[in-house]
């Protein structure tokens, strides 16, 4: 008597999604932003980047590219809308990441990226590093960058301190309610580049619009809250005692990130072992060749309108406020405005050290 294997449905379906999707195409990438709510927040995302917020809430961040667990991001473009981020990685892995990603970060989209509302100051925090966060959380650590797209006349942020610091006298200033006075405050404008590396302590200031790209993790300590109260009339949940040995006490000379931008070029703003992140500033069809580069690119448009040719004839249009994910087997694309425009561009580098190990 033959003996008959019972087939698992599940894997049966798997196996055939799997199947059919492989045969359709990848393209450009958009996914549906997932507003946040925030006792900070407001409705500026709307008036600066045409967003479709929810009335009378007050938004605070608008994530627009999330591997963060309960939070993945949902494809809202193409054959593939309504899949998530991380049902593609299974499916395609290196073609849409990148090998070299893949190898590095299995199934876990390595960034995060938002646009934030500062409608009012937020609370001043601090991120762990790897491997803090790897001993307490068993997560990554959290080091970012902040994009000025809009801000008021007189607008500032916290970045680092403003004197010598060390754990003792760092304490004192924060019990006795004078933690502002030790800290560094930065006047900021429109196209501001700040490099927030994990344990420097900063927070957004009071009329700021701004993008933040960052690694994925949403692993952060709250300092200090200004004694503000949420709509219950609570304090929001301070970590003081996890944020002390998080801290970078260094003082730094220059915590605003120095660039230039050339028009029609593309110009690197940062590299760290985490991101590369430049600016392309463009009136005219620009090409961009990503055959050596080996991992996805990111697109993220903060003026104007820009169409996206790959396939030699193939577009996806690109609008102010939208952020696009370039699945890494695209070697070659154009992009061409249709308005003067201005883009982020964010990819993984080649690392200059020994790989960051897979959780």
């Amino acid at each position: 008597m033959k003996l008959i294997k019972t087939i698992d449905k599940d894997k049966v379906v798997l196996y055939l999604n799997k199947k059919f999707m492989k045969m359709n195409q990848i393209y450009p990438l958009k996914f549906k932003p997932q507003f946040k709510e925030k006792i900070w927040g407001g409705q500026h995302l709307k008036d600066f980047l045409n967003k479709s917020l929810p009335e009378k809430k007050k938004i605070g961040e608008s994530w627009e590219i999330s591997g963060i667990e309960g939070n993945v991001s949902t494809i809202d473009n193409g054959h593939l809308q309504g899949n998530n981020l991380q049902e593609l990685i299974e499916i395609y892995m290196g073609d849409l990441v990148g090998n070299r990603v893949y190898d590095q970060f299995g199934l876990e989209f390595p960034l995060l990226i938002k646009f934030i509302d500062a409608n009012d100051v937020l609370s001043i925090q601090v991120h762990p590093d790897d491997e803090l966060a790897k001993k307490r959380h068993n997560t990554f650590g959290k080091t970012e960058m902040w994009y000025i797209i809009e801000a008021e006349k007189d607008a500032e942020l916290i970045s680092g301190f403003n004197q010598k610091m060390d754990k003792s006298s760092y304490l004192k200033h924060l019990k006795s309610n004078e933690l502002p006075k030790i800290l560094n405050f930065e006047k900021v404008k429109k196209g501001n580049v700040f490099y927030i590396p994990s344990g420097r302590v900063h927070a957004i200031g009071k009329g700021i619009v701004l993008t933040e790209i960052q690694q994925t993790s949403d692993v952060t300590y709250r300092i200090f809250d200004w004694n503000r109260k949420d709509e219950q009339g609570n304090y929001r949940e301070l970590h003081t005692d996890l944020a002390v040995n998080a801290i970078d006490y260094n003082q730094y000379d220059n915590y605003r990130t120095d660039y230039t931008s050339e028009k029609n070029s593309t110009s690197k703003i940062i590299k760290c072992n985490y991101f590369q992140t430049n600016i392309l500033d463009f009136n005219q069809q620009t090409e961009k060749n990503y055959n050596q580069l080996d991992s996805f690119v990111i697109y993220i448009c903060i003026e104007g309108e820009f169409e996206i040719i790959y396939n030699e004839s193939e577009k996806t249009l690109v609008k102010k406020g939208e952020t696009v994910l370039i699945p890494a087997v695209f070697e070659q694309l154009f992009l061409n405005p249709v308005t003067e425009s201005k883009l982020l561009e964010v990819y993984i580098p080649e690392p200059e050290n020994e790989k960051t190990t897979k959780k």
